[in-house]
């Protein structure tokens, strides 16, 4: 597309030329005054405000080549060069202006030079039209290699190209196989970054992003952090490397940790150049601090060797002798302020010494036909495919080094990388890409010390579980093991034992195994990557799902069965309640829940087993380094692909078991049986594992990326659970048996062996009651003491002088009395006989019922 812009811009403003000058002059040069003057025209960037303005050096040194060419007789006898030139400012448009006007205004030209790889474009892809040969001085862009698009271009000035072999070779040399690209929107850079993509994909060199920018490169800057690019290649002209160079500083890539390579053709000071009148935000010492050991590539545009030239010259005397024309010029050269193109300038030079061997070379063939090139014209390619063989063919050393030209018209040189070492440019070495042969000083600098890295380095840290918890968790687990392990032996010694017969022993030592497994599992959740290799953790995690699950089943089935069976015998008929427990039911209970996890953890294994997986967090800096370095935190997980659908299956099977457990404990928290006598401490016990287990589930879900968290709070509520369902269970057994060493005293092991509540209230009442008719029958008894001693007296008195009528009335008398004596007497019920009973049926005291009649009946007497 820009291509196109381009085309239809040159097309726009030929047509324009034409409308508004005609069509070029065709006279005959032999009849004009100088007769013996070659007319060249001249085109070059210099008071431009962006692009390469080369030409502030270039024209003076190709003022200097005219010179010299001139003043040699043995070159174009009979003949001078004149340069006939015009500023473009490196403006493709302004370019094809100057063109048109320098062509179509006397005299005739014979060839055309030109400079900034835009305007060469232009000016080489219109010159085929007039039958002229371009020769480009200061033009590396790619695409001018294209022999189909420019047929009749040539440049002193080497291809951009180059510079990218130089590039890989140095990224190779130094390990960098990560590059990052900036580049300015311009023709030549678009192709040179093409053709450095296709040779880095060939050395295996990725390129982490692109970034272009028109004429800010803030965001284009900013976009080269996001990424972490560290090796950097910069593409721009010299304006915009200062606007990048002031970002640089802002967003700092600069330093120990970055590269960039820019290009070298750029002045020596030229971070330090015109920062106030291109309004750069930035001071002279920040530029210095952000251009600091980055490095060079530039085609050889000195002649290395204090050789003679074809001038006459070495490189040394052209230097001199430029500096003096510069100075003629206004330049600073004493204070190192050099002209943009500086570089450049031999270039120019030896460009002018290729035209005029060309034509000396094209006059000898042409004298021997009797032609001249004094006869050129637009229209003559007879004489232009003359001049472009004796041009393609030319060979000679020059101030700028050895100068031919390829196939394409490409200059063929060797490239030299530099890089700026305190403030000054450091020559490193040279690369030949014809025989790939780098020719190094060894005197590179790095910030830092050492050769900056291509990317951050990402260290990965497991993440572990601290080794002082896992130790303490473990040895606080060990120490539970071998309490159950003591407690089961003492379940096993004392099994005879009332207290422990009547608890059931089987289904006790059934928790305590469960207990071990559970506190065995701690050891199993503590190890990680520390202790075990990465293809062995699967085996840990089907482990821990294993273990844990059984020992919860079995700790936790054996208190459910407990707390099912003194349900079922509060809800059954007073008859059925006397009957004794029959411990398999217990155990199949137990069993039952165990079978079920078997089933549940069998389909999980083989369907969808646990895997080591990983969770990967931010990236975090080291505390104790310098170095470019990043940590990467891992931490390991047992997961399967349907994780949460197994989980749910699994937690929702012992959730309800747990709410249901919850819920028998609450039923038969007041209900005590001799059949199982520590239904109460079991309850207690299945509260504590309840809630443990409700808060734990959640909380470890939340916390799981906390290693050390997760691990301590798992740990723990399993111990809690563990420890307080062993003290529950088994510390009253052990101190009723440390107290009473005998059975016969056992029945009084706490108040669980004899009578509920209610039978206690009814028990104390009955004393009462029989306490108040202790008392009333004392006053009855006292009553019939003193009614028989009334009696006795009556009777005395009537034997003294009555007749036998008053015995019988005595009788008649005497005989209720005794019978409501009696009938108070048999209301006394022993308390002992009462509670005897207490646990079956409860008859009415014996008596009871006749004793108040007889009460009555003494009374009414």
């Amino acid at each position: 597309m820009r291509l196109n812009l381009l085309f239809l811009s040159i097309a726009v403003a030929v047509g324009l030329a034409v409308a508004v000058f005609g069509p070029p002059h065709m006279s005959n040069p032999l009849l004009t005054k100088d007769d013996n003057v070659l007319h060249i025209a001249g085109i070059f960037p210099i008071g431009g405000k962006g692009g390469w303005q080369g030409g502030q050096a270039c024209q003076p040194a190709a003022r200097l080549a005219l010179e010299d060419v001139n003043n040699r007789t043995d070159l174009l006898p009979g003949f001078i060069l004149k340069l006939h030139w015009n500023d473009s400012e490196c403006e493709p448009g302004l370019g094809a202006s100057v063109m048109y006007n320098l062509l179509y205004n006397k005299p005739q030209k014979l060839m055309l030079l030109a400079g900034c790889s835009t305007v060469c474009t232009t000016v080489a892809e219109a010159a085929k039209m007039w039958n002229l040969v371009v020769l480009c001085y200061g033009a590396s862009s790619p695409a001018l290699s294209d022999r189909n698009r420019f047929p009749t271009l040539f440049r002193t000035h080497p291809s951009a190209t180059v510079h990218n072999p130089t590039r890989i070779k140095l990224m190779e040399k130094f390990g960098w196989s990560r590059v990052a690209i900036l580049q300015q929107a311009e023709e030549v850079f678009i192709s040179t970054v093409e053709d450095l993509e296709a040779r880095c994909k060939e050395a295996g060199i990725e390129i982490v992003t692109r970034q272009s920018f028109l004429s800010d490169p803030t965001d284009a800057v900013r976009n080269l952090r996001r990424q972490d690019a560290r090796v950097i290649v910069g593409l721009f002209y010299v304006v915009a490397a200062r606007r990048v160079l002031c970002e640089v500083y802002k967003h700092k890539l600069y330093g120990k940790s970055y590269v960039w390579f820019f290009i070298g053709w750029y002045e020596d000071d030229w971070f330090e150049q015109n920062l106030e009148k291109e309004k750069i935000n930035c001071t002279r010492e920040q530029m210095r601090i952000a251009a600091e050991g980055h490095l060079t590539t530039e085609a050889l545009m000195w002649n290395q060797n204090n050789q003679r030239t074809l001038s006459g010259m070495t490189s040394d005397d052209f230097r001199i002798r430029l500096n003096e024309a510069l100075k003629k010029e206004n330049y600073d050269i004493d204070n190192m302020r050099y002209p943009e193109g500086y570089q450049e300038a031999p270039l120019a030079y030896d460009a002018v010494w290729a035209v005029a061997l060309a034509f000396n070379k094209t006059m000898e063939k042409l004298d021997r036909v009797g032609k001249s090139l004094k006869n050129f014209t637009y229209t003559d390619k007879e004489t232009a495919d003359d001049i472009y063989s004796a041009i393609n063919s030319t060979q000679f050393l020059g101030v700028s080094g050895h100068v031919a030209f390829s196939s394409q018209g490409d200059r063929i040189a060797l490239t030299q990388i530099e890089q700026m070492i305190d403030g000054k440019y450091v020559l490193l070495g040279y690369y030949d890409t014809q025989s790939d042969n780098l020719t190094w000083n060894n005197k590179e600098k790095w910030i830092g010390g050492k050769v900056p890295q291509d990317r951050t380095i990402v260290r990965t840290v497991l993440r572990t579980v601290s080794l002082g918890l896992f130790i303490s968790m473990g040895t606080v687990s060990v120490v539970g093991i071998l309490w159950a392990i003591a407690l089961i032996v003492f379940n096993i010694l004392h099994r005879h034992r009332k207290v422990i017969e009547t608890s059931h022993p089987v289904c006790n030592t059934i928790m305590l195994v469960g207990v071990c497994l559970c506190l065995g599992s701690v050891f199993l959740l503590g190890l990680d990557g520390r202790f075990v290799e990465s293809e062995s953790y699967p085996a840990v995690c089907q482990a821990r799902a294993w273990i844990l699950t059984l020992g919860f089943t079995l700790g936790y089935g054996a208190m459910f069965s407990k707390v099912w069976r003194v349900h079922r015998l509060t809800t059954k008929s007073k008859q059925d309640g006397k009957k004794k427990v029959e411990p398999w039911k217990l155990y199949w209970m137990v069993g039952g829940f165990l079978i079920v996890d078997i089933i549940l953890m069998l389909c999980w294994q083989i369907i969808d087993p646990l895997q080591r997986s990983i969770e990967i967090f931010p990236l975090e800096d080291p505390s104790s380094t310098d170095d470019d370095i990043k940590i990467r935190p891992e931490l390991e997980h047992c997961e399967s692909h349907h994780n949460n659908v197994w989980l749910g299956i699994l937690c929702g099977y012992k959730g309800l078991i747990l709410i249901f457990g919850l819920f028998l404990a609450y039923e038969t928290r007041s209900i005590k049986v001799k059949q199982i006598n520590d239904s109460r401490y079991v309850g207690m016990a299945i509260y504590n594992v309840v809630v443990l287990c409700l808060i734990t589930a959640p909380v470890i879900m939340v916390i799981a990326s906390q290693q050390d968290a997760s691990f301590a709070f798992e740990a723990l509520a399993i111990i809690f659970c563990c420890f307080l369902s062993m003290a529950l269970v088994f510390v009253p057994k052990i101190a009723e048996i440390i107290q009473h060493p005998r059975d016969k005293v056992e029945a009084k092991y706490n108040t669980d062996a004899g009578v509920s509540k209610e039978d206690e209230d009814r028990y104390h009442s009955l004393l009462a009651e029989n306490d108040e008719l202790q008392k009333l029958i004392s006053a009855k008894e006292e009553k019939i003491r003193i009614l028989k001693i009334k009696l006795q007296e009556r009777e005395s008195m009537k034997s003294s002088g009555t007749d036998g009528t008053a015995p019988s009335a005595a009788e008649g008398m005497n005989e209720p009395i005794c019978l409501g004596a009696g009938g108070v007497r048999n209301n006394l019920i022993p308390a002992r006989t009462y509670l005897g009973n207490a646990a079956g049926a409860q008859p009415e005291p014996a008596g009871r019922g006749m004793g108040a009649r007889n009460s009555a009946n003494l009374s009414s007497a």
